[in-house]
């Protein structure tokens, strides 16, 4: 190589290695503007000019507009007003200080918080839909839109299958857009595909399966079906739970939003599908993942994706609903937490997937699993404690999670082993580790910080899941005999479990550190073991090594109970078409119940009595949300007179309305935002909340009756509320006073109910008293 070459080739490796520190420096970030002037029905033109006006924005401060034409690749023009850009923090924090925007949030990554559900919610009957069903009232959900931001649709599932449907509304501006080959195309069930990957790609391009709207995880396809799917009858994962899979608006039309990718959302991707399901019409937009922990307080609440978008949904007239988060049993864990979002709990049906093992001396216990092979039923088995059988190169740690290749074929082959939830390997993981060593069948024991939460996972091997209790019991077995021996039986459905529904114990609780006060989450409904279609592009286990295929697949998560009310929602819009998604919200608030199928109140899986941290207002209860009697609703306005309370400027809100709108001189105390539930965090002896209700059924009489949280006296006025027509707002105040002997519990539970002898609307109350 002659000395010119080499110069050359050093100076170049020495400017791409500059190149690549530079970029380094560099990140996502969306720079927020408010809300445009012009509406929905915008032309081209609006929308070229502006983004236009973001090139010179941004140009402004890069130094050219072909500068920031190059950091731009998202510019929200249709109703979010605003761009995302690649730049570097000192150029994000010039865009936060200029006076047209309002904030500058960096993209952060969020997380998917990953049939007999409607069965258990009275909407039918072992089978037949029973004649107040809400099914019937709503014409199962004709012709409203339910879209789906999440990780895509596999198209060809019969649950979104198009057979006997009529012509896609003529409101409907949305497409399928994918170009790729083996893309989603549209029918006049699914009727929208779009993905957005542009964040991702600058982020993560790794996990960037494609340029289309495919769902190749699943999570998007289990979510979209339970939201809006279509009666399919015969469904079952390898034969459990078999029977018609049903989404909860069955004759409504549904879009699917890729803004997930290899289990992430990107927030510049999530914005950018919201943007799009708005414009394109969509009445409810379900979304099914979250931040890992929530914000660290109000005043950074428009750095976060789902809260932006979602105002500008609502501000649109369609609802948002969202999952609360997969963090529990702990406190303080909801996220998603915005009041004009729905936030929704899991809870458990009445259906479990039980098996047995039996041991050397006779002892029985209970485990849980969805296992596709079974043992010999009259053998028994030698059982081996996995950190028995751990190879010279695994510590004992690794060896009892079962890692893979960390088990002695020698110590285990022909043995039930027992390995220990957790070590950040998944469960069916642990199974193939076992198999792979040649293992005969695997027992995994929860350690003393999971309890009794177990789960019913499609294992490749006989297994079985079993509580800490039934753990320690099997040690105690295992360590008094020289031979210990076991065998599992076949797992079972069994139907008609009691004590359901309890709160399942990964669902996040209040509450809402974020913003105490108002509640979540909101609302609990089915998200353990729901049966809904699948992806076949991966195992349900989605381990890479399961080569078995399942059209439908059961998963958990409050990323599972959120588009059951996402359908229960789609279902009022269709019965109720003239309610704010706030009306929607509080008829399903105000009618949940908190008791489970033995009448007795609604509990934790550990047992305990849960409260409304952990359900909100209680377990959704469909076929009584369409007759609510009366509502507490909230308008765009209300929104942003809370935020004016919560510290926002007349500046900030006057870009949010698009100069509509101006805080009050003096905004009223945040409690009194017009919410469903009632929460006073902070209480100092004696405070009163004002709150309005809107008459949405027949004329008639309320009276108000309450049971006062622990420790706190508890008035309302007035105690009648008379109302004379349809649309008639009354508003009435509760006044709680501290009782200064009884101090120190933190947060107390109560209620309040205004009924006419047919409609009881019901109220969560709950106080913090300090003095």
């Amino acid at each position: 190589m002659s000395g010119h070459a080499l110069f050359l080739t050093v100076a170049f490796l020495l400017c791409a290695a500059e190149c690549r520190l530079v970029q380094a420096w560099k990140k996502s970030y969306v720079v927020y503007l408010g809300a445009h002037m012009y509406g929905r029905d915008a032309s081209v033109e609006d929308h070229a000019r502006a983004t236009e006006s973001h090139h010179e924005l941004l140009g402004s401060v890069l130094g050219s507009k072909q500068m920031a034409r190059d950091a731009i690749f998202y510019s929200y023009t249709k109703n979010i007003n605003g761009f995302a850009a690649y730049l570097d923090e000192e150029v994000a924090t010039q865009m936060a200080r200029h006076p047209e925007v309002v904030t500058v949030m960096e993209s952060k990554m969020l997380k998917l918080h990953t049939t007999r559900s409607w069965d258990f919610m009275d909407m039918e009957r072992d089978g037949q839909i029973l004649p107040d069903s809400i099914w019937k009232h709503a014409k199962f959900g004709q012709n409203i839109i339910i879209a789906n931001l999440d990780s895509g649709v596999w198209p060809e599932s019969n649950s979104f299958s198009d057979e006997g449907m009529e012509e896609v509304p003529r409101r409907w501006k949305g497409s399928c857009s994918d170009s790729a080959k083996y893309g989603v195309p549209c029918n006049k069930k699914l009727i929208g595909a779009k993905y957005f990957n542009r964040d991702m790609l600058l982020s993560n391009p790794a996990a960037v399966d494609g340029n289309w709207t495919r769902d190749t995880e699943g999570h998007g396809t289990h979510t979209l079906s339970t939201a809006g799917g279509r009666f399919v009858p015969r469904a079952s994962l390898f034969g459990y739970a078999n029977g018609t899979a049903k989404g909860g608006a069955p004759r409504a039309r549904v879009a699917a939003y890729k803004v997930c990718w290899s289990g992430e959302c990107a927030a510049a991707d999530v914005l950018a599908g919201f943007e799009s399901a708005v414009h394109d019409g969509a009445d409810v937009i379900s979304v099914s993942f979250g931040q890992d922990a929530p914000l660290a307080d109000a005043s950074s609440f428009f750095h976060e994706p789902v809260t932006l978008g979602s105002l500008h949904a609502t501000i649109h007239g369609a609802s948002v609903v969202c999952s609360a988060g997969n963090s529990g049993p702990f406190e303080d864990t909801v996220v998603n937490a915005a009041p004009w979002v729905t936030t929704v709990a899991a809870s458990t049906v009445d259906r479990d997937f039980p098996n047995q093992i039996t041991l050397g001396n006779s002892a029985h216990m209970k485990g849980m699993s969805l296992e596709s092979s079974d043992l010999h039923s009259d053998k028994l088995f030698p059982v081996i404690n996995a950190s028995s059988a751990a190879l010279p190169n695994c510590t004992v740690n690794l060896a009892s999670s079962c890692a893979m290749g960390c088990l002695d074929p020698g110590k285990v082959k022909g043995k039930i082993v027992v390995c220990v939830r957790g070590g950040d390997i998944p469960r069916v993981m642990k199974g193939m580790a076992v198999l792979s060593a040649g293992g005969a069948g695997m027992i995994l024991a929860n350690g003393e910080i999971d309890g009794n939460d177990v789960e019913a996972d499609p294992h490749v091997l006989p297994a079985t899941m079993i509580t800490y209790s039934e753990a320690v019991s099997l040690y105690k077995y295992m360590a008094s005999s020289s031979e210990p021996v076991a065998n599992i039986s076949p797992s079972k459905t069994e139907l008609g479990v009691k004590n359901s529904p309890s709160v399942a114990a990964f669902s996040s609780r209040g509450p809402s550190g974020t913003l105490p006060y108002v509640l979540k989450p909101d609302i609990a409904a089915p998200g353990v073991d729901i049966l809904a279609a699948f992806t076949e592009y991966v195992s349900p286990t989605e381990v890479a090594a399961d080569k078995r295929r399942s059209e439908y697949a059961i998963m958990s998560g409050t990323s599972m109970a959120c588009p059951h009310v996402s359908g229960v929602i789609g279902l009022l819009k269709a019965a109720r078409p003239e309610w704010s998604p706030a009306a929607m919200r509080s008829a399903i608030m105000t009618t949940a119940r908190t008791q489970d199928n033995t009448g007795a109140p609604m509990r934790e899986q550990d047992g305990k009595e849960a409260t409304a941290f952990a359900y909100g207002a209680g377990n959704v209860h469909p076929n009584r949300a369409v007759d609510p009697g009366l509502v507490y609703d909230v308008t765009p306005n209300d929104y942003f007179t809370f935020l004016c309370s919560l510290g926002f400027t007349t500046k900030d809100l006057s870009r949010l309305s698009a100069g509509k709108f101006a805080c009050p001189a003096k905004p009223p105390p945040i409690e009194d935002l017009n919410y469903p539930s009632i929460v006073v965090p902070e209480l100092r002896h004696t405070m009163t909340v004002n709150r309005r209700l809107k008459n949405v059924g027949r004329f008639g009489t309320y009276r108000a009756s309450w049971r006062a949280p622990f420790g706190i006296n508890m008035t309302v006025d007035p105690t009648v509320l008379v109302f004379q027509k349809t649309g008639e707002e009354k508003e009435f105040k509760v006044t709680v006073t501290s009782q200064k002997d009884k101090l120190g519990r933190g947060y107390v539970f109560g209620k309040l109910v205004w009924s006419d002898g047919v409609h009881y609307v019901r109220s969560p109350v709950v106080v913090n008293a300090l003095d």
